[in-house]
């Protein structure tokens, strides 16, 4: 079987009898074995209890059973509990295994998935990359020396090496956005409280969400009408929406009005590379050429990083302090001391500006449906440029070549990453698709439409 085949082709593979689960959990596990020594996407593999899964996946299908992904093998990062198995978040502590499943692990089980293992990802996903001293790197499969991206790196590294159809990221930062783009895939940032975190009701203050990294837009979609849905603890809490993602990838867009931005949040200039800067050009050609009115306009993003820095650096506070006997990096712990005695002090404040941050930044909406940007100012960094580096030049290395994507985790409204091609040298390049208030939907037929003209899924990258 061709490990490439995606999510939506390994559930018809499965439903129809054409492959079993047992033949696709083992050519995923093979394709582990193979190529994870090079990539470093798992930091656990669950080998025999996915076969058993796999088993009982055969027997129910047999039986009659259809489920959305019954029988599917997929990954989830390594933020998220699963039973039996620990959830270290990249951080030395005294870890004992989970007892239950996180919600969104619920909802992949009730959709027959087969969790297959945990993706590495870097301490309390602080930065693009996906590296710690505690528990390794993972590497980019479209260059083995440079990062796939962070925190979600992990995650992407395993979808695009082909060693699972799709994946489950994080974004508190543009975290399943970023590795989205530094590796040819499809990345979504749900709407604020469209997938549940529990047992973490609100997740980093409000900026962390969990989504789908895919090779194609129509797995993607899949994969959040699998992950979408609410537990009664949750801070944030959405109904579900009456027509399923799956039915957006296979809708025509209609003509929308789409601003092309290269401004960041920041204040201050940050480069945009100029490969990157004339890929997402390209882009925009292509989406005039497809119909659509794109024309230059920028968000007026405001004083939106007060709402990043209360709610990210009290949040990894509260993750550290909640883990047993943690030993994390001196720069993971700065940012917690930050978050102890600053954010936890200015993260009513942060709170209390919502509405007026999205009113000013929401603007925009009122003459364009959707923004495009570079997902990316700079290409992925190289594996182990930041080994040891301290707070301030990890933070500023990384906000130098990331400045793009945290705003919409202010505003907690939805974006997507797709693939825009490749550098001269060969590294991918996203563009950013950003929308407002629960729009979705409009990304995903949007990217659809893309993807048919661009075709970035038949390229997958030679280990």
């Amino acid at each position: 079987m061709d490990v490439f085949e995606g999510l939506v082709e390994q559930a018809r593979l499965a439903a129809s009898g054409e492959a079993s689960s047992k033949e696709l959990v083992e050519a995923s596990l093979a394709r582990i074995d193979e190529a994870d020594g090079r990539v470093g996407a798992f930091r656990v593999v669950r080998h025999e209890a996915a076969r058993a899964e796999a088993a009982e996946a055969d027997r129910r299908i047999a039986a009659g059973e259809r489920l959305p992904l019954l029988g599917v093998p997929v990954a989830i990062k390594d933020d998220t509990d699963i039973t039996g198995e620990t959830t270290p978040f990249a951080v030395l502590g005294d870890h004992v295994p989970a007892v239950r499943d996180a919600e969104l692990v619920t909802k992949l089980r009730a959709a027959g998935a087969i969790v297959v293992g945990k993706t590495r990802t870097c301490e309390i996903g602080l930065w693009p990359f996906s590296e710690s001293p505690g528990f390794g790197a993972s590497r980019n499969p479209w260059s083995l020396g440079h990062t796939p991206g962070g925190s979600s790196g992990g995650s992407s590294a395993a979808v695009a090496a082909g060693m699972v159809p799709a994946a489950v990221g994080s974004d508190g930062a543009g975290s399943i956005r970023i590795p989205a783009a530094w590796s040819n895939l499809v990345g979504i940032k749900p709407q604020r409280g469209r997938v549940s975190g529990y047992p973490h009701t609100d997740p980093f203050n409000g900026l962390t969400v969990w989504g789908p990294l895919t090779r194609t837009v129509e797995d993607a979609a899949l994969l959040l009408d699998v992950l979408t849905g609410s537990h009664p603890d949750d801070a944030y809490r959405l109904d579900r929406p009456r027509t399923p993602f799956a039915d957006a990838a296979a809708r025509d867009p209609g003509r929308l009005r789409i601003a092309i931005s290269f401004k960041t949040a920041f204040g201050v200039p940050n480069p945009i590379d100029p490969e990157i800067r004339r890929a997402v050009e390209r882009i925009g050609r292509l989406l005039t050429d497809l119909g659509h009115k794109v024309f230059p306009a920028d968000p007026d993003y405001g004083p939106v990083a007060l709402g990043l820095v209360p709610r990210g650096t009290s949040g990894v506070a509260d993750w550290l302090d909640s883990i047993p006997g943690a030993r994390p990096e001196k720069r993971t712990e700065f940012e917690a001391k930050i978050g102890r005695t600053v954010g936890k002090r200015l993260l009513p404040l942060a709170r209390r500006m919502d509405p007026y941050l999205r009113h000013r930044v929401g603007r925009i909406f009122q003459y364009a449906d959707v923004v495009l940007t570079p997902t990316t100012a700079q290409f992925p960094h190289r594996v182990g440029e930041f080994d040891g580096a301290g707070y301030q030049r990890t933070q500023s290395g990384v906000a130098a070549s990331c400045p793009l994507a945290w705003p919409w985790n202010v505003l907690g409204w939805p974006g997507m990453s797709v693939p825009a091609g490749f550098s001269a040298s060969g590294l991918p390049i996203g563009a950013q698709l950003l929308a407002h208030d629960s729009e979705e939907a409009k990304l995903i037929s949007l990217a659809a439409q893309l993807q048919a003209a661009e075709r970035w899924h038949d390229l997958k990258p030679v280990l």
